[in-house]
């Protein structure tokens, strides 16, 4: 069986899940350059889960044209949050999604972990986990970025 290729979802959502460090760096790429509105990321302690509405860059799209997604980026098993330069609630604050990075825990068999959301302009949030259970499904159609850009990182 061949590995998935970036035009076979062209014109499917996408609905990953990653529960290893591996799957999480496919999911961590395409979530760079996402943004959201600090209220649209919520730790719902019951549910022991970290959602986000985001809005993703379609890195899958091969940049073709500054295209985003709607999408929900959910963290499982979550035992508790920090953050540090973001203010939850607040919708006034847009953040841009750099990175997800798992750190596990040390000691034989541990399961649990930290996983990072790291933000532009030093903002993070760490998410204290069981084990990794990482989901992202987009929730709307492709639409035009509104400021018709592809995001560049230059060195």
């Amino acid at each position: 069986m061949a590995d998935a290729r970036f035009r076979d979802g062209d014109d499917r959502p996408l609905r990953l899940w990653a529960t290893d460090g591996e799957d999480l760096q496919v999911v961590s790429a395409l979530c760079q350059d996402a943004v959201l509105p600090a209220s649209e990321m919520r730790w719902r302690k019951q549910a022991r889960s970290l959602d986000l509405l985001i809005n993703r860059f379609r890195w899958e799209n091969g940049a073709r044209s500054a295209e985003r997604v709607q999408c929900l980026l959910t963290i499982g098993d979550v035992t508790a949050v920090r953050g540090q330069g973001v203010v939850p609630g607040d919708a006034d604050t847009v953040l841009s999604l750099l990175s997800l990075t798992w750190v596990p825990a040390e000691g034989d068999g541990a399961t649990d972990g930290l996983l990072e959301l790291t933000f532009a302009g030093d903002g993070a949030v760490q998410a204290r986990c069981d084990c990794l259970d990482v989901t992202l499904r987009d929730v709307t159609r492709p639409y035009g970025a509104v400021s018709g850009k592809v995001p560049d990182h230059p060195e």
